[in-house]
């Protein structure tokens, strides 16, 4: 923006937009409200647009807010003709008019989209690197069994990222590998409402799903004979494949679901198939594991 011709005042305004727009706008995603005192729309909207822009302050979402009637010069060059304007700038441009978003869901989508598109610098971002290499970690000592160690790790993750989704899983998840369901449970139950969807808290509710329902079995021999006196006897399906996976043996737990499905897959409202999809999202949908045996399920239900 050229300064000459300009007034002391429009001079000011510009100097103030650079320092508080335009160089924060370099890393950060900066969400410029043009508004008015007389403007009864644009009041409206700011306890919409100060709310979603203080929640996703860690995400790199900046506000700032200018008066078209103290800064013409500023809202000229926007061609701001209506008010409120609203627009989305990163590294001084605008990348996208805000102005339609009335509602909190409404913004939150569309930041959503465009935080997913820009490489914006954020605590949130900066944080998830720090934890990363803790949670990876976790997980493989919950493969290799070390629950206790991945307890250690998570917790440890948790000191700095409390809510998030992936180190709460693996502190409910260690916690039921420890066999302390209760504790589990009441690390899952105090998730926020808005992250009880997520899929790693779901993985979190399917792995104590399981150990709550589960029993040990040190001789499975019993089970085995009821099958091979009656094929059909599906109630031993499911308890075979419980013991199975109660004592670690996910492979054979599925080969048991598998089976159970491929006789009759519609037996106790499909109770075999409700069993196998818990296990897979115990032992997490993105695990190789998980998929060989989708593609199973999905061969049997298919062909």
């Amino acid at each position: 923006m050229a300064t000459l011709g300009l007034s002391e005042t429009d001079k000011q305004s510009l100097e103030d937009f650079r320092r508080d727009v335009i160089e924060p706008s370099r890393t950060s995603l900066v969400i410029v409200d043009f508004w008015a005192e007389w403007c009864g729309p644009c009041k409206q909207l700011a306890p919409v647009i100060e709310k979603v822009c203080a929640d996703y302050a860690p995400k790199g979402v900046r506000l700032v807010k200018v008066n078209v009637d103290e800064n013409g010069f500023i809202a000229s060059q926007f061609r701001v003709q209506s008010i409120p304007t609203v627009y989305a700038v990163f590294q001084g441009q605008p990348v996208a008019d805000l102005t339609q978003a009335r509602t909190e869901g409404q913004l939150k989508q569309m930041l959503d989209q465009i935080l997913g598109q820009l490489p914006i610098e954020s605590d949130e971002k900066a944080q998830a690197q720090e934890i990363a290499p803790v949670i990876a970690a976790g997980e493989e000592a919950l493969a290799a069994g070390d629950a206790t160690q991945a307890l250690a790790l998570f917790d440890q993750a948790a000191s700095i990222a409390p809510d998030e989704p992936q180190v709460i899983s693996g502190q409910a998840r260690a916690l039921t590998a420890l066999g302390q369901l209760d504790e589990a449970e009441a690390v899952i139950d105090a998730v926020p409402a808005e992250l009880g969807k997520d899929a790693a808290i779901e993985r979190a509710r399917a792995a104590l799903s399981i150990a709550r329902a589960a029993k040990p079995f040190a001789d499975l021999s019993g089970l085995e004979a009821r099958l091979a006196a009656d094929p059909d006897d599906h109630a031993a399906y499911l308890e075979l494949a419980g013991g199975h996976m109660a004592n670690g043996n996910r492979d054979a737990a599925a080969d048991v679901l598998l089976e159970s499905i491929r006789r009759d897959r519609a037996w106790n409202e499909g109770a075999a198939k409700a069993q196998l999809l818990t296990l897979l999202e115990a032992v997490g949908l993105e695990d190789p594991w998980a998929g060989t045996q989708r593609r199973r399920l999905s061969a049997i239900l298919f062909s």
